[in-house]
């Protein structure tokens, strides 16, 4: 495990030289929100973590259901039973296991690994514009129908899960980077993929942290040259 800390931002990164997979603390005055759990063994590094830094983690925020992402979530919510838990109010469904779409919703398969034994029922499902401590919650479909990132208000620093990946080349969820394929094969629907990352671009974020792959400062200019890429390829 790597940890990186920028401001009150820690990324943690699992497998970080191999396939890496993210996911960060948001450091609030005294308390600490975990942004996704990572893989199920990740929640060893997790604890020791937050112990380091000196503060209770008593929020779980989940960018998506995708197995990668709430892979310690159970095991972290016995080890902290009174931590909250908060998921889209869509992709709570993933959290099931329920790959169901609604008919409103385009009908492209929903791809990647979901869980099927997730036994953690999340205590708030979010929408848009909702807050949790520091963090805005903004609805971001695309690589699921639920997908969040979370905007913290102080810094503007973006948590945009699998939004975008900046592993193997940055590029919008559903563009495929060869070295490193897998947010792209795992995403639902390219188009509303697209959509989501020009809202997220009108954030003016400061920093952007994702999923998978390093954290990029002052990313503006290249979440825009990723959009442009992807319009090109969209339809091919």
């Amino acid at each position: 495990m790597q940890v990186i800390k920028k401001g009150s931002l820690y990324q943690l990164a699992f497998m970080p030289r191999f396939f890496p997979v993210n996911c960060y603390m948001v450091e609030e005055e005294s308390s600490l929100t975990l942004v996704d759990t990572a893989l199920p063994y990740s929640w060893t590094g997790i604890l020791q973590v937050a112990e380091q830094i000196g503060k209770p983690i008593t929020k779980i925020v989940l960018t998506h259901g995708h197995g990668d992402h709430v892979g310690s979530l159970d095991t972290l919510k016995e080890k902290l039973p009174s931590v909250e838990t908060y998921i889209s109010k869509r992709d709570a469904r993933l959290l099931k296991g329920d790959r169901s779409l609604d008919p409103t919703e385009p009908e492209t398969p929903i791809r990647g690994g979901v869980p099927k034994d997730v036994r953690t029922t999340p205590d708030f499902l979010l929408e848009d514009g909702d807050e949790v401590g520091s963090l805005v919650a903004i609805s971001t479909p695309g690589h699921t129908p639920g997908s969040m990132s979370f905007i913290d208000k102080r810094t503007l620093a973006l948590i945009a899960g699998d939004a975008f990946q900046t592993r193997g080349g940055m590029a919008v969820s559903g563009q495929i980077r060869p070295t490193f394929p897998f947010p792209a094969m795992a995403t639902w629907n390219k188009e509303v993929a697209i959509e989501s990352a020009n809202k997220l671009l009108g954030f003016n974020p400061s920093l952007l942290a994702v999923g998978h792959g390093k954290m990029i400062d002052q990313p503006n200019h290249l979440i825009d040259r990723a959009i442009q890429e992807a319009n090109e390829h969209v339809n091919k």
